[in-house]
């Protein structure tokens, strides 16, 4: 077989690629996080308790931290589909922005008097659950974002499945708040920094198995 025939085989499948737009892709992901939202009020899960609000100063914390973070965290995710893209230097002001956000919530309440209090303040068996609920309301994001990389081209695949966690590992937290009763900010930090680490290790490590990413 010559080499021109080979090329010939090889090509006779291709079709043209429809250039990526990046506005498209962020409409997608933001319609799928407002009918995540929108559902979430529709069946009673979420409700928005202004009185919840005005007393637990915890609540305007952590909607805009796990707002800002899901927003800068989904746009960079969506931009390292291009294989042209860095992520580095977005990962390192996302490190920033999570560090930041998580000192000034702990600085909200009071520190523990002794591991008594420390474990008294985790209250494990509930966290557990709002772990779980993180993780649950971060798939419909998750999938989302895996589905338009698999139409990019990225060519730092551990930093953008890492982008990808963490933007839908933000955003289930951030849907979760307008459900959460618990208002200590070692509480939230420790569970809710574990709901997040279960995406990202999922995004990580189990996705590209199931979906050849």
């Amino acid at each position: 077989m010559s080499f021109e025939t080979l090329i010939d085989q090889l090509t006779d499948d291709l079709a043209p690629v429809r250039p990526r737009r990046l506005w498209i892709d962020v409409g997608i992901m933001a319609l799928i996080a407002v009918i995540e939202l929108a559902l979430l009020f529709v069946i009673g899960f979420a409700n928005l308790d202004m009185h919840r609000i005005e007393t637990q100063p915890t609540v305007g914390w952590r909607l805009a931290s796990l707002g800002l973070i899901s927003l800068v965290s989904g746009f960079a995710a969506i931009r390292s589909f291009d294989p042209t893209y860095s992520a580095k230097g977005s990962i390192r002001w996302l490190a920033a922005i999570i560090a930041t956000c998580v000192v000034g919530g702990l600085f909200l309440g009071s520190f523990p008097g002794g591991v008594s209090a420390l474990l008294a303040r985790l209250e494990w068996t509930n966290g557990i659950g709002c772990a779980s609920h993180i993780a649950l309301l971060s798939t419909p994001p998750l999938v989302g974002l895996v589905l338009l990389g698999r139409r990019g081209a990225p060519t730092d695949m551990r930093r953008t499945r890492l982008l990808v966690g963490l933007a839908a590992a933000a955003w289930g937290a951030f849907s979760f708040v307008f459900s959460c009763p618990f208002n200590d900010p070692l509480f939230i930090v420790t569970w809710y920094g574990l709901g997040c680490t279960a995406t990202v290790l999922i995004a990580r490590y189990v996705l590209p198995r199931l979906a050849r990413w």
